[in-house]
């Protein structure tokens, strides 16, 4: 796939995975393969993987992940409609997504705003390199983080030690389009400035 249509069209998927295709192990070893070649602060690779498939494993994620969701979704009654119905449909269905990858980090974050942005940085371009590596094979994801309100019990029900930090958890499947347009997104000359905030970039 050409460069700069993966990088402008790799969506967070949600209305359009497709809930009854099987997504290979071999297909999902080579995105994580890719995942980890992504950079990390001080060569450290912190970070961890865990991929869910048990569905008993996924129904008792999915309970944190719709109790939370719904919550947030009411309390955002009055948002965009279209990114509601789009959250809303994944909470329903969250169960049935074929796989649940959830990134992890080694370590707890401390609250110093320069150590964490390194430490989330260990993680974060890592989760990107996996997403654009799956669009690339036809996948489809979005990161998620309803779940990260109830993340003691999420690293209970998956067996995570102390000091881990889980970073989200992304729903993996194949997605039911072959292609995706890029987003509208507000334009660069009101979001970027030259030296000093608010000059105008050119």
């Amino acid at each position: 796939m050409e460069i700069d249509h993966l990088l402008s069209t790799t969506r967070a998927v949600r209305r359009k995975l497709d809930l009854d295709r099987p997504v290979e192990p071999g297909v999902l070893e080579e995105c994580l393969n890719l995942a980890l070649q992504a950079p990390t602060p001080g060569n450290v690779q912190a970070w961890r993987w865990l991929v869910v498939r048990d569905q008993a494993v996924k129904n008792r994620l999915g309970v944190l992940f719709r109790e939370v969701g719904e919550a947030y979704l009411a309390a955002k009654a009055d948002a965009d409609p279209r990114a509601l119905a789009s959250g809303r449909h994944l909470i329903d269905v969250i169960e049935r997504v074929p796989v649940f990858v959830i990134p992890v980090l080694q370590g707890r974050p401390t609250g110093d705003n320069a150590a964490d942005a390194a430490f989330y940085g260990g993680i974060f371009p890592a989760v990107w390199n996996f997403q654009l590596a799956l669009r690339s094979r036809g996948l489809g994801s979005t990161l998620t983080t309803y779940h990260l309100s109830r993340e003691a019990e999420a690293a209970e029900i998956l067996g995570i030690p102390d000091g881990h930090t889980q970073a989200g958890l992304l729903p993996v499947a194949y997605t039911t389009v072959p292609d995706f347009k890029p987003a509208p997104r507000t334009p660069l000359s009101e979001v970027a400035y030259r030296d000093h905030w608010g000059t105008p970039l050119s």
